[in-house]
């Protein structure tokens, strides 16, 4: 192999093809000649090698081999952390296949692959040179990995195609400023939608990604149950199952709608009638709301967002799989006095640091993953001119205290999801408040 920087990401090595400092570590451009590493995925990365765990756990994928593409896998580390980081008796069921238009990245792929092999020898990676869209048709698969540069539009029709009876697709989009209303015509061109560019953007570009999904899997008699959402830095990522069911993919209207902001009284009462939100007096207007996809909307409402996915945008009993014992016991290795890459105790505590930050509040979230409120605190402070903005976790608190669901988001914001009603929400964001 060239001689480049070796770096740990998670517990699997990865030699780079160029020569640089780790604190000049980062992605080279999609034209560099270089191998395409991001540091910035490693959490998403992180967090594929949990999901990937309790999915096979659970039973779900069947109890034979498991063949999973990853589908532009560039320097193929996410196919490695698969192999290296799932337990032995899991991952010698995985066949898995690394697909790129670069053959170079493939082929230092498979060299980093045999330079580090799995801690354990078990799995299978074999390479494939080509487009995504024409490789994944080869045969059905049980996991697909959907991680481009940009928009995943282009490759979301084959990807759903190739899929076996029940499967798994994970899907991110680094054209976040189209999928958050920033670039609204690339955002109607690319997904037929409209965001409102406000706190909720974010969590409202995850709803027009999962609604395309869920769309295009219903044209192939296929339907989706979303197991995770995720917002981090720079990209946005979905993870579904996908189960083929003609009679439930022909109920998919009734997980899609709009998302308004500052609602009108009757658009919150559709809201509350279609039980989008739970009842409520209308004493007080809540922030935004879920309208069903019938209710009669104007599309120049500057308010709206949508067409998007209004159900639950995770599973609990998944997102309950997130600990921290979890990601450490597959996603860490310890300190040893000899190691190949000079790293003192203190660089590998900050990587375990880094792969905890990556998972933060998942677990918590697992609970009121089926609610459909997520709260922003500080725009609900200035929503009701309460002064200053409460913390989450007295929020928290005060509606568990009330008997209500809530939890902490994994929203990149102080933010929490709550079944409580709008009315509850207000009396006790006062009860943060200092007395006059």
């Amino acid at each position: 192999m060239e001689k480049g920087l070796i770096h740990l990401e998670g517990a699997t090595f990865l030699q780079l093809t160029h020569k640089i400092t780790k604190e000049k570590l980062g992605p080279s451009s999609k034209d560099s000649d270089r191998v395409f590493y991001n540091p910035a995925m490693a959490g998403s990365r992180t967090r594929s090698v949990i999901l990937m765990k309790n999915i096979i756990e659970s039973g779900f994928l069947g109890d034979s081999e498991i063949y999973a593409i990853d589908g532009l896998s560039a320097s193929g580390l996410r196919a490695r952390r698969w192999l290296n980081e799932l337990p032995e008796s899991l991952a010698e069921r995985m066949r898995i296949t690394i697909c790129d238009l670069n053959e170079k990245s493939l082929d230092w792929a498979i060299k980093n692959h045999l330079r580090f092999p799995p801690n354990h020898g078990q799995g299978i990676l074999k390479q494939r040179q080509g487009d995504f869209r024409t490789a994944v048709l080869d045969q059905g698969w049980h996991w697909v990995d959907v991680d481009p540069f940009g928009s995943p539009m282009p490759f979301l029709d084959t990807a759903i195609q190739s899929l076996a009876r029940r499967a798994i697709l994970e899907v991110s989009a680094t054209d976040t400023a189209a999928l958050t209303g920033s670039s609204k015509t690339a955002l109607l061109r690319r997904y037929g939608a409209r965001v409102k560019t406000d706190g909720l953007a974010h969590d409202s570009g995850l709803r027009v990604l999962l609604a395309c999904i869920a769309r295009n899997a219903a044209s192939h008699d296929r339907s989706i149950q979303p197991i995770l959402s995720i917002w981090d830095s720079h990209h946005l990522r979905v993870s579904v199952k996908v189960t083929k069911s003609i009679k439930i993919s022909n109920e998919l209207e009734k997980n899609l709608g709009w998302r308004i902001a500052g609602p009108k009284i009757d658009e919150v009462l559709a809201s509350m009638d279609a039980k989008l939100i739970p009842k409520s007096s209308i004493e007080s207007l809540p922030m935004h709301c879920f309208l069903p996809l019938s209710y009669p909307i104007d599309r120049k409402d500057k308010r709206i967002s949508g067409p998007l996915w209004t159900g639950p945008i995770g599973d609990s009993e998944v997102m309950s799989s997130f600990t921290e014992e979890e990601a450490l016991s597959l996603c860490t290795t310890n300190f040893e006095e000899e190691n190949l890459l000079s790293w003192t105790e203190r660089d590998f505590d900050l990587e375990k640091r880094r792969i905890l930050r990556s998972i933060r509040y998942i677990e918590d979230e697992a609970e009121v993953a089926d609610c459909q409120q997520l709260i922003l605190t500080d725009d609900l402070a200035s929503w009701q001119n309460q002064g200053s903005p409460p913390s989450p976790n007295i929020m928290i608190q005060l509606l568990r205290e009330e008997g209500f669901k809530a939890a902490r988001s994994h929203y990149s914001k102080p933010s929490f999801r709550t079944n409580a009603s709008w009315d509850t929400i207000v009396e006790c964001l006062k009860k943060t408040q200092p007395p006059m």
